[in-house]
């Protein structure tokens, strides 16, 4: 009897980790999730933890609360400990694996560089911007880098704004759009860094067949946007020929109803995947309109 090979899912209950645990499934692996509660194996279980790791072919952490929240000061602290303590905890499970995962691949953000209408940002080149979303990405990176496992590959992926047929950014622009508010947000010259769903899993076991790869991707589509071309984009897809624009002041105060920051639209996100095309991937849907397409 042939045993499946293993990977490990931890923070596996949001819409990314749900669309990776089906398409792992599919593939027939065996994917044992790790999460906040039962029935996967919790986060404070150290041995379940360690037992799962062992031989596994791959440990994934998607780990983190949602940053689409208003950042007070409760919120700030789970944003941050959902990310470093879980890594922090990953990485002492692995040190206590006789036979450890061959690749820990790790969440990160593309969100680490600054706020860039100028130029693209790449992992050789990129520099890293200020403020509260920055410093987590910061210390999630330095918590995970801080491990040495010999047996072990280390991959964190600065993920982009991710388009996927549930869940994430999708609904609340598709609300947008069939409310008449599909306009420009902000001036619409901020650039929109994204990568459609199916890409992030691709990229994933991409990485896992390539053993000469390590340290840190941009894990983001080849042809980012301005906001406008986005919601130009969006409008087509589902046929409404006109949105309101959306400006700043304004979305100041819708933010502040809906619970949210205005920075997850208003910042200009310009990221470009160097190393992953360097090393040979080939994206699925690098273009927008491709990936609305498929999505909508």
């Amino acid at each position: 009897m042939t045993t499946k090979p293993k990977v490990v899912l931890a923070g596996g209950s949001g819409f990314i980790g749900e669309y990776i645990k089906q398409k792992l499934d599919a593939l027939n692996y065996d994917v044992v999730m790790i999460s906040r509660r039962k029935p996967a194996i919790t986060w404070n279980d150290k041995e379940g933890m360690t037992e799962a790791l062992e031989n596994a072919e791959m440990v994934i952490n998607l780990a983190g609360k949602s940053v689409n929240c208003r950042y007070n000061e409760k919120n700030k602290q789970e944003i941050m400990t959902s990310r470093v303590g879980t890594t922090r905890l990953l990485g002492d499970a692995i040190n206590r694996c006789s036979t450890p995962p061959k690749l820990w691949i790790n969440a990160s953000t593309a969100t680490i560089y600054r706020h860039a209408d100028d130029r693209p940002m790449t992992e050789e080149d990129g520099e890293y911007g200020t403020g509260f979303s920055v410093d987590v990405a910061k210390k999630w990176e330095k918590a995970f880098f801080s491990f040495q496992l010999p047996h072990t590959r280390q991959v964190a992926l600065r993920i982009a704004i991710v388009l996927g047929p549930n869940g994430g950014v999708m609904t609340p622009y598709k609300n947008l759009v069939k409310f008449g508010l599909g306009g420009i947000q902000g001036n619409g010259q901020q650039m929109f860094s994204w990568i459609h769903i199916e890409d992030v899993f691709q990229i994933m076991m991409f990485l896992k067949e390539r053993n000469d790869l390590s340290g840190v991707f941009n894990c983001s589509s080849p042809k980012p946007v301005p906001n406008y071309i986005f919601m130009n984009a969006m409008r087509q897809k589902l046929n409404r020929t006109y949105g309101l624009p959306t400006p700043k002041p304004l979305l100041e105060i819708g933010a502040t109803f809906i619970r949210t920051e205005t920075e997850l639209v208003l910042k200009s996100r310009w990221v470009l995947p160097e190393k992953l095309q360097q090393a040979g991937y080939v994206f699925q849907y690098p273009s927008i309109s491709g990936a609305l397409g498929d999505l909508l």
